[in-house]
């Protein structure tokens, strides 16, 4: 499994933008891009990412993501996320997404794009 991987989904928890911004340059190459259906857009700055992921613990507070499974073929990385928390009728929901990613040498992320569900 990608420490890159878990360290950025960890910030989709973190409700300080500070400690979040840390996670997201501890596991983000400076000019990485990550994208996925609701960002609008490859957002390609560490600061512009972290604003977006912010904006999950804002609108879904207690909600968390979490790393379910990864593996990797010829230097490309899959991940299956578990977003999860309570819904609007107060009953515990889940989510998945299934995002795709590159590392740089130093094993931080150059690419992630996420799709919604696992693709069954």
């Amino acid at each position: 499994m990608s420490d890159a991987i878990t360290t950025f989904f960890r910030a989709w928890s973190e409700t300080d933008p500070k400690a979040r911004r840390a996670l997201i340059d501890d596991s983000f190459a400076t000019g990485g891009i990550y994208s996925d259906p609701r960002s609008g857009a490859r957002l390609d700055d560490n600061g512009a990412i972290a604003d977006y992921v912010g904006m999950f613990s804002a609108n879904a507070p207690g909600w968390t993501a979490r790393v379910e499974k990864t593996d990797d073929v010829n230097g490309y990385h899959r991940a299956i996320i578990a977003f999860g928390g309570k819904g609007p009728d107060g009953a515990e929901m889940v989510q998945h997404g299934t995002y795709f990613a590159t590392l740089d040498e130093a094993g931080k992320l150059t690419l992630l794009a996420g799709f919604v569900g696992t693709g069954a």
